[in-house]
């Protein structure tokens, strides 16, 4: 559990955050050497001009939380936030359309982010807990299909929580170099360790500094 402090994006997206709250975000991120802080839209410039002179990254959420504006709204909010100097991205997947079985869909809308994104990290939120287990397979494959660098459990809107069950089964459905992110109910070192145990690398969570202060000290 080397470099644990890295698999951390430290994250508020709550609607009613302040400026206090990015600063207060982003201070500790900086403090604790985390990948990234992940933030809403409108907190991308604050949180790039509170990070600056760090390694520490500024992630995004796009469609959030619901995942069901338009493909064009999408790629717009991915093209003003990378305007912004943002350099992660985690959209929300249309879980309706992906009912519907409609992959051309998932699959376009997807690709339509990253290539949006350019070359610059995109995170495909699958909403595990909305789904069944064939249907987090296929999310999980279509995002590769489309270019995605990582798949993403939650948002932590919607139902569910990041489980170990989930990521094994969308670790055996990865291909290429995508990765995983678990994100969603993690709180605690046993269970930040147990996801990357099973194959993530990359963890969403509010509790950082909680998880890396509960690591063995030996």
């Amino acid at each position: 559990m080397k470099n644990l402090n890295k698999y951390i994006d430290h994250t508020n997206l709550k609607p009613f955050a302040t400026r206090a709250d990015i600063e207060a975000l982003c201070s500790t991120a900086r403090e604790w050497d985390f990948a990234s802080v992940c933030v809403n839209p409108c907190d991308i410039a604050l949180a790039k001009e509170l990070l600056s002179g760090s390694d520490v990254k500024t992630c995004t959420v796009i469609g959030f939380p619901l995942g069901r504006n338009t493909t064009a709204v999408k790629v717009a909010e991915t093209e003003e936030a990378y305007a912004l100097g943002c350099d992660e991205f985690d959209m929300v997947i249309n879980v309706g359309k992906l009912k519907d079985g409609n992959s051309d869909y998932v699959r376009d809308e997807i690709a339509a982010v990253v290539n949006a994104a350019k070359g610059k990290t995109v995170k495909v939120i699958i909403e595990t807990g909305l789904l069944t287990d064939e249907e987090k397979a296929l999310a999980t494959r279509l995002s590769c299909e489309a270019g995605a660098h990582f798949v993403k459990t939650c948002s932590g809107v919607s139902a569910g929580v990041a489980t170990v069950e989930d990521v094994k089964l969308m670790k055996a459905n990865v291909s290429g170099d995508v990765k995983i992110k678990a994100s969603s109910g993690i709180k605690t070192y046993e269970g930040a360790k147990a996801l990357i145990d099973a194959g993530a690398e990359r963890l969403g969570t509010s509790s950082g500094v909680a998880i890396i202060s509960g690591a063995p000290k030996n």
